[in-house]
């Protein structure tokens, strides 16, 4: 059988891209399109090396695994999130496999196929993802300053403006420090920092968790985009840093903020 090099790289492109669409759906992070396309091209690039004469040796399990993994890295980044990620991307090409073997042996149509009903599984059956964790896309600009971060949908975060009852996003320290130029210690004393107003338009915002309960300084910002939404949002600055393991700087509530 004859074997196009530009075809077969083709095909895989197309499926690595599907499963990486499907492998953030189903860990409810956002995909980055550019990301996910980068790691696909890899991929397909992988496979178009496997059949050069004298590079058959990447088709062992070793260059395969290695090859998963830096197109794990590319589309998801390095973090333990990451690995998680990369974990369900390998089971899912797994599942692959042996779907597009029990359809039709070998048979590209039958791959790239078997490819766009694993996706299809992935973006309409999985309504939550796994643990109901959900991530979303935040923008937030403010001057000549502008931040992308991940938010985390909080099912358990209520937090809301006492004045206008709006929800409230929360984003960490770390992210805070770089929107508004406020230092660690104004960030642990919002009393101390409302007084001494270092920049215009600070408020507070009453807080309790489990055990404490407190102040956090905040701001009202015009121009934020969550989950593509854009409009006005009141963010406020823990003083303290979170998500790193996971990978995300801030909190939603537990739906959509419009």
């Amino acid at each position: 059988m004859r074997v196009y090099v530009d075809g077969l790289m083709g095909l895989n492109f197309l499926v690595d891209f599907l499963l990486l669409l499907g492998t953030n759906r189903m860990t409810g992070y956002p995909a980055d399109l550019r990301r996910v396309a980068a790691a696909a091209a890899l991929g397909a690039v992988y496979a178009g090396a496997c059949l050069l004469p004298g590079f058959r040796f990447l088709g062992s399990v070793l260059w395969r695994t290695v090859s998963l993994g830096l197109m794990g890295c590319i589309a998801f980044g390095i973090s333990p999130s990451a690995l998680r990620r990369c974990g369900v991307f390998a089971l899912l090409t797994l599942a692959l496999g042996g779907f597009a073997v029990s359809v039709g042996r070998a048979d590209p149509v039958a791959l790239l196929l078997s490819a766009l009903v694993l996706w299809g599984l992935c973006r309409f059956s999985v309504t939550a993802p796994p643990g109901s964790r959900m991530y979303l896309p935040l923008k937030i600009c403010h001057g000549n300053r502008t931040l992308n971060l991940l938010a985390l949908r909080d099912t358990g975060n209520s937090l809301r403006d006492p004045v206008t009852g709006e929800q409230v996003l929360v984003i960490c320290a770390g992210a805070a420090r770089q929107l508004t130029g406020l230092t660690e210690e104004q960030l642990l004393d919002p009393l101390g920092t409302l007084a001494a107003s270092p920049i215009p338009g600070l408020r507070l915002i009453p807080y309790r968790t489990v055990g404490q309960g407190g102040m956090m300084l905040a701001m009202a910002f015009s121009e934020t985009t969550l989950e593509g939404k854009p409009g006005r949002r009141i963010v406020a600055f823990s003083p303290e840093d979170f998500g790193r393991k996971e990978g995300y700087q801030a909190l939603t509530g537990g739906t959509a903020l419009c």
